[in-house]
């Protein structure tokens, strides 16, 4: 039976497909800047503002995006201004984020399969809402960093030399955190938090391994990551498997399936140019051996 005949399931399927496009587009500027964990800190936070949502019996999405908005801002001022360093200041985020989601659920009237939705996806439960929602600010997040790709690639390659070269560094530093906790947002109904961060770095890593432009592989990590959301859902919908567990384990296996394609063409390659071992000619042998 073609599942796909169900309203939810084309949901599912089309939420995905926007997630899988948008995530590695912002998440190759969170690699290049050698954070691709702040996606799971922002999305600890991002759960806290889902219990707040449920606690004051208000949209959950909605004050999600200002959670994860807040803390994304927080974590860019530690880093630029703080004494705290980067990695302290996401740690921080991270275990509070979390603890404080917890409580809210807790103290909410929402049941613990409510919170489980949000920690590891719940994709066929999306909504016309939700898919409007993840539509509009998926297409302006791939809209935002396809048009800023050369100054967010500046801001993230070399802050100091984008600073002498006019470019407003800390607007975008805030730009590139506002657009990871709007990623974290509408990323948290396909995967859930606690896997947020893989859509946004394996398209990526995979694409590394067999591009070297920064535009080639943007490029290559967006249509890995639309291949993994696309073929996910369809391994969910016929192995009856968790949505986002088979997105992420899809995305995994693309990118061992791709790094080992590229060692073995780097291996080939290595083999055709090594140069010959000149033969030793008898008098030569003689001469060598003494």
């Amino acid at each position: 039976m073609d599942l796909f005949q169900y309203d939810f399931m084309l949901r599912a399927l089309v939420g995905a497909l926007v997630i899988g496009l948008a995530a590695p587009a912002l998440g190759i500027y969170l690699v290049q800047r050698r954070l691709a964990l702040i996606g799971d800190g922002i999305g600890h936070v991002a759960l806290t503002g889902v219990g707040a949502g449920l606690l004051l019996n208000r949209s959950p999405v909605l004050v999600a995006v200002l959670a994860a908005t807040l803390g994304a801002v927080v974590i860019e001022l530690v880093r630029a201004y703080g004494r705290t360093s980067g990695d302290l200041a996401l740690a921080l985020l991270f275990y509070g984020g979390i603890a404080g989601g917890v409580m809210l659920v807790g103290l909410s009237d929402a049941s613990s399969g409510s919170l489980n939705a949000y920690l590891f996806g719940s994709l066929t439960t999306t909504s016309p809402g939700d898919l409007v929602t993840i539509g509009v600010l998926g297409a302006v997040l791939l809209v935002t960093m396809l048009a800023l790709r050369p100054a967010l690639f500046a801001v993230c390659h070399d802050e100091e030399y984008a600073r002498v070269s006019g470019l407003p560094v800390r607007t975008l530093n805030l730009l590139i955190a506002v657009g990871t906790a709007v990623t974290v947002t509408i990323a948290m109904r396909a995967v859930g938090v606690l896997l947020i961060s893989a859509l946004m770095v394996v398209p990526v890593a995979a694409a590394q391994q067999v591009t070297r432009g920064f535009r080639s592989t943007m490029t290559a990590a967006m249509a890995l990551g639309l291949f993994a959301a696309g073929a996910g859902v369809w391994v969910a919908a016929t192995a009856n498997t968790a949505p986002g567990a088979s997105v992420v384990l899809v995305a995994i296996g693309s990118f061992l399936v791709v790094a080992l394609l590229a060692a073995g063409v780097r291996a080939l390659r290595r083999g055709r140019s090594a140069p010959a071992t000149p033969a030793v000619e008898p008098a030569e042998h003689e001469v060598l051996l003494g």
